[in-house]
């Protein structure tokens, strides 16, 4: 039997799985991000960890939780928290949960750009404060999408989803940059390959879908903002320090762009001065892998993944150094 320590509660399923196969679980009493001295004492002595994005896991960590420890499973597709070299040192298996969350983080971006085109929270407020009087023709004026321009950054899976969307149903002309060009998927969804410059001057809508690496950190800052068309909008789901946020807030002060909408912070979760106070932007709190489905599948691969490796077993999902 081994013992298994969630850093916090997870959809019951993958919970289950483990308990069926005779391993003691232990998961956090508190609902909120544990320090990594809380992970320590909690996770002592455990064989495997199941940890969150927001949980800081370093060789420290590592160390304190014992040298039984063969396994950290990451609940969700990045593992930007967890120090990989040093669990490789200590032939610590990290595994995270890719794929699962192509769809419903494509169906969150795509929500998101609506809201902003049309205005939706915005009117939203509006009417809930008593202030609508009757139609009126300059009221809440958006933007049409259909033939507007789409520029994506990262065409990993999330990217190519909303650009088969958009593309098809909306008509939008997709441009895409990313660090490797795919000509398969231009072939595939009609998309054109631009530079990040070229991209940032041409879009109507700018929607990032990129790891957080020393080369993407705050790849949107003063200057690119700048580049942006000042009828544009920009949209984040995939990582807070890919956005100079301070930045961003002057950039949206001084209307260099149309609007903006995040779901993740560069400095989560707490927000940059002045960020919540606008009212041309959309403030989400890291939701959009936030469905019952989902949650439940990250929690079911996380779960396969774990018990692969106690019994000796490659897990379908290791992450690689």
């Amino acid at each position: 039997m081994a013992t298994i320590f969630i850093t916090r509660n997870i959809p019951e399923s993958g919970i289950a799985q483990l308990k069926q196969k005779r391993h003691k679980v232990i998961v956090s009493p508190h609902d909120r991000v544990l320090t990594q001295k809380e992970i320590i004492l909690m996770g002592k002595g455990s064989d495997a960890l199941l940890c969150l994005l927001t949980d800081a896991i370093d060789g420290k960590v590592m160390d304190g939780i014992g040298p039984q420890l063969k396994v950290i499973a990451n609940y969700a597709v990045g593992f930007d928290n967890i120090d990989l070299r040093a669990a490789q040192e200590r032939n610590i298996v990290v595994t995270n949960t890719p794929g699962v969350l192509t769809e419903t983080v494509a169906e969150h971006t795509i929500a998101l750009l609506f809201a902003l085109a049309r205005r939706i929270v915005e009117a939203d407020t509006f009417t809930r404060k008593g202030r609508y009087k009757g139609w009126a023709p300059m009221l809440f004026l958006g933007s049409d999408l259909t033939g507007k321009t789409l520029g994506i950054v990262g065409m990993g899976r999330i990217g190519a989803e909303i650009a088969k969307r958009m593309g098809g149903a909306f008509q939008m002309n997709v441009i895409y940059h990313d660090k490797v060009r795919n000509k398969e998927v231009e072939q595939e969804l009609g998309v054109t390959y631009v530079s990040l410059n070229t991209l940032l001057k041409k879009s109507d809508v700018v929607s990032l879908h990129v790891p957080l690496l020393a080369s993407t950190r705050h790849l949107i800052s003063a200057k690119e903002l700048q580049t942006m068309k000042k009828t544009s909008y920009l949209i984040n789901t995939s990582r807070g320090p890919i956005i100079d946020e301070k930045a961003l807030v002057e950039a949206l002060k001084n209307k260099h762009i149309k609007g903006a909408a995040l779901d993740v912070f560069e400095f989560e979760p707490k927000l940059a001065p002045g960020l919540s106070k606008l009212e041309n932007i959309i403030l989400t709190p890291h939701i959009a892998s936030a469905t019952e489905e989902t949650r439940g599948k990250m929690a079911d691969i996380a779960t396969r993944n774990i018990l692969a490796v106690l019994e000796g077993k490659t897990p379908p999902n290791a992450v690689r150094v």
